[in-house]
């Protein structure tokens, strides 16, 4: 009887090891469908190169997530998925994705409090939280601030272009800024203390991926997101990508702090990444790395700062360098909006500070390219002179020669022109360009007579005037052989939704700038018309269609990415997600400002996502004005 009980258990021994060599054989073969996601383990060159730069976490897995969004344009850049991958989630796919960052780190409360963690939960690798320059923090020095509910899970390497990955609301680290005001650690989740709970919102990453994929799609330098993790509790886990996802504060750590060796081991992981990835051409190590370093953040930093004024972008520059990578590109969705008119006046409310205008960025972004200029010396000698001897270096010349160039390119592309004929006109016709643009300023600049007033997250004195919508039905009037437009019709065209009845008046000072604005434009048409040897009625219809499409009436600004995002969400569970997939997939195509891609555009979808895709659109026209 003995044996045969013996028997038996031997017997379910071997079917509970059988189960389990099932499942382990299960496993191994999703991952070998999506092999490369295992590549990505917590390890970066930062951690290796730079010590006392980072807090290292060991993580642990979420239980009960789902992949509420994944993009795989970006995917296949990186090598996770091959590029013949159609573009829908499936379970090994799904699996991969939460296998690999659907993690929560294992804190010091957590310590503290001695959680006690299954060992099966327990992930192999560990992951850091990067110090950085914050002006939230206590001090200001960067020992205590940096990546306060995010960490960076590794890095990916495909076709010689290697890209950080990390992931925000994975946890409260000891760098938050709870932390340093208050000095105890918290539990992630808390809610007890501002930028004090480690988590992030469903929301902000749909957000943050309708808007960043628009930048992106739009030639502007940012991160993107890769993946959005829903949670049971309504957050969420968002996973952002980048080619270098350092920023300037990194640097500026070890700078204020006077740390040669740790700037200079930071400085160097930064240069040999825009090396290896093909950004920059190859250089020697050292002080020839560091000349370059400076120039090349003059030259990126007036472009972004051009950039962000010319398209109305608000993306908080200030002195710490923290909102912005180092390659110039936008990081950190939560403060970032795009405006629909030139609403220079507003600033964000931060509880204890408000933040820089848009005019004001290219003020910050200048300072940045001076703290470079430092930070070009002192890597080189190891002898750290003032800031203030920095103030008349030659690369701050290189900065306001680019920053000019930008943005005179940028404006002469808005008025409909293609790059050749606008670079010729720029050249050969800077009188009449210099006239339109002050024209153009001055309804681009104009204020309500209301004057200063709230905004749902700070302060704005709104403009009144839309210089889109005027460049877009002012060609396209002059392309139907309408003639010069009388100055109150052109005020008309102009006038915004916040424009009060004083604020459209005619009076003699518009009528004289509209009638500058149209004089100067003719002059230009016709300089164009010449240089292209083609009639002008001919010349007119393709600068019409031009603006149609780079002042596209339905363009999304941060009222309309909330809206988008909160209707997103309201039809998540009625679209699935391969139907949220394709709204916001064909969402990005219709905000392509890109006139030579608007004949490669997809079809319209049919049915709920035609329905969906379409009350966005309508929604996003009527707030195009908007913050």
């Amino acid at each position: 009887m003995a044996l045969l009980h013996a028997s038996k258990g031997a017997g379910a021994v071997l079917r509970c090891n059988a189960e389990e060599a099932s499942v382990a054989g299960r496993t191994a073969a999703r991952a070998r469908r999506y092999p490369r996601f295992g590549r990505i383990d917590g390890s970066h060159p930062w951690k290796q190169r730079v010590p006392g730069a980072y807090v290292d976490y060991a993580a642990r897995r979420r239980a009960g997530g789902e992949v509420a969004f994944f993009n795989f344009p970006l995917a296949k850049q990186l090598g996770l998925v091959p590029r013949q991958h159609p573009e829908r989630l499936n379970r090994a796919l799904e699996r991969a994705i939460l296998r690999t960052f659907g993690l929560r780190i294992i804190n010091e409360w957590d310590y503290l409090h001695r959680v006690r963690i299954p060992a099966r939960e327990r992930l192999p690798g560990t992951y850091m939280a990067t110090r950085y320059l914050q002006l939230q923090h206590p001090g200001r020095s960067g020992k205590t601030s940096g990546d306060g509910r995010s960490v960076w899970n590794g890095t990916i390497t495909h076709d010689g272009v290697t890209w950080d990955i990390s992931s925000c609301g994975t946890g409260v680290t000891r760098l938050c800024p709870a932390t340093a005001l208050e000095g105890r650690f918290f539990r992630s989740g808390s809610r007890t203390a501002s930028y004090g709970c480690g988590t992030a919102a469903l929301g902000e990453g749909i957000a943050a991926a309708l808007l960043s994929e628009t930048f992106n799609r739009n030639g502007i330098e940012t991160e993107r997101v890769l993946a959005v993790i829903s949670l049971p509790n309504g957050q969420a886990i968002n996973v952002r990508a980048g080619r270098n996802l350092l920023r300037p504060s990194h640097l500026f750590a070890p700078l204020r702090q006077g740390d040669f060796t740790r700037l200079r081991a930071a400085v160097d992981v930064f240069c040999e990444r825009q090396i290896a990835n093909g950004d920059w051409p190859a250089l020697p190590p050292g002080a020839t790395r560091y000349r370059f370093l400076a120039r090349e953040t003059a030259r990126v930093f007036a472009r972004a700062a051009a950039t962000f004024e010319s398209e109305y972008i608000f993306c908080w520059l200030d002195w710490d360098g923290d909102n912005v990578l180092a390659n110039g590109g936008i990081v950190d969705y939560g403060s970032v909006r795009q405006f629909g008119l030139y609403h220079r006046e507003y600033r964000f409310d931060d509880d204890d500070r408000w933040s820089t205008t848009i005019p004001e960025q290219r003020v910050k972004a200048r300072f940045v390219t001076q703290c470079f200029a430092q930070i070009r010396d002192f890597a080189s000698t190891g002898r750290k002179r003032p800031l203030a001897a920095y103030r008349r270096d030659p690369v701050l010349r290189i900065f306001d020669a680019e920053f000019a160039a930008t943005k005179t390119r940028l404006f002469v592309h808005k008025l409909g022109f293609g790059p050749e004929t606008g670079a010729w006109l720029a050249r050969t016709h800077g009188t009449a360009l210099a006239r339109l643009r002050r024209a153009h300023a001055y309804f681009e600049r104009a204020r309500a007579s209301r004057g200063p007033c709230k905004a749902s997250d700070g302060l704005t004195w709104n403009a009144v005037f839309s210089t889109r919508d005027l460049l877009r039905e002012l060609s396209r009037r002059l392309a139907s052989g309408s003639g010069p437009l009388a100055a109150r019709e052109l005020i008309r065209l102009a006038s915004s939704s916040y424009a009060r009845p004083a604020d459209r008046a005619c009076t003699p000072t518009r009528a004289r700038r509209a009638r500058e604005l149209q004089a100067a434009y003719s002059e230009l048409l016709r300089a164009a018309a010449r240089h292209e040897r083609r009639p002008l009625a001919e010349l007119l219809g393709r600068v019409a269609e031009r603006s149609a499409v780079i002042n596209r009436r339905e363009r999304i600004t941060g009222d309309g990415v909330e809206y988008a995002t909160d209707r997103l969400l309201r039809h998540r569970r009625r679209l699935g997600r391969g139907g949220l997939l394709r709204v916001i997939a064909e969402f990005v195509n219709q905000q392509d400002l890109n006139p030579e891609n608007a004949s490669s555009r997809t079809p319209p979808a049919a049915g709920d996502v035609r329905r969906v895709l379409d009350g966005l659109i309508a929604v996003i026209a009527d707030l195009r004005h908007g913050l």
